[in-house]
């Protein structure tokens, strides 16, 4: 999921643990690498295993099914979020610009898909076929809820606003602006702009603050 082969978890400190991490990493690039090419319905786990010269088995060993592959790819991008916030020093505790903050999620997020656009489009199009919106756990809904609160504190966000349903709602924009992203033809679509876009206009509101002149 275009990161380096330190994951979801530390770096294990005994040989043996690093040799199953290593083989786990050469599963997954050797998956994202054909996912990438062919797609991912048209790629086995025979297949994958022949590209990652392992036996079958041995996938099973570190995946239960090829739909842990899609779930290992979300982890991923989450830990890439998280080291991109911590890189910027942007956390809810900190933040002094809700906007800025929020602005800075979403340009993180796009970097993310970016990074490997054709990887991005094949694994993003599976997670959403296999239904994995609806049962995963919303992690950048609460990260977004969490940016919430913080403005709320500053006095930027009214309290009576709903810091899980506006979470929710980045959530939706991001998604959904990813989704149509990788509908669209290729150079035909700036994802960061438009990430940027839709962030802005739910802030801003779709209504002016005052009734405008009959």
């Amino acid at each position: 999921m275009e990161d380096t082969p330190a994951t979801t978890v530390a770096q294990p400190q005994g040989r043996r643990e690093r040799n199953k991490l290593r083989v786990k990493t050469r599963i997954y690039e050797a998956a994202m690498d054909l996912f990438k090419q062919q797609g991912y319905d048209q790629t086995s786990v025979d297949e994958i295993t022949k590209e990652a010269d392992v036996a079958r088995g041995t996938f099973f060993n570190h995946f239960q099914r090829k739909e842990d592959l899609i779930a290992e790819w979300g982890e991923r991008r989450r830990l890439q979020l998280r080291r991109g916030l911590v890189a910027e020093d942007i956390s809810p505790a900190r933040v002094e610009d809700i906007r800025v903050a929020i602005s800075r999620c979403m340009s993180i997020l796009a970097a993310t898909s970016l990074q490997d656009p054709a990887l991005t489009k094949a694994v993003l199009t599976a997670w959403v076929r296999t239904g994995s919106p609806l049962h995963e756990q919303p992690y950048v809904a609460g990260m977004f809820g969490e940016f919430v609160e913080a403005g709320q504190r500053l006095g930027d966000i009214s309290p009576a606003v709903d810091s899980g349903l506006a979470g929710n709602l980045l959530r939706d924009i991001y998604l959904g602006t990813l989704y149509r992203w990788i509908q669209a033809p290729e150079g035909e679509a700036d994802l960061e702009a438009d990430l940027q876009s839709a962030c802005t206009t739910l802030l801003d509101g779709l209504l002016p603050r005052c009734p405008s002149p009959k």
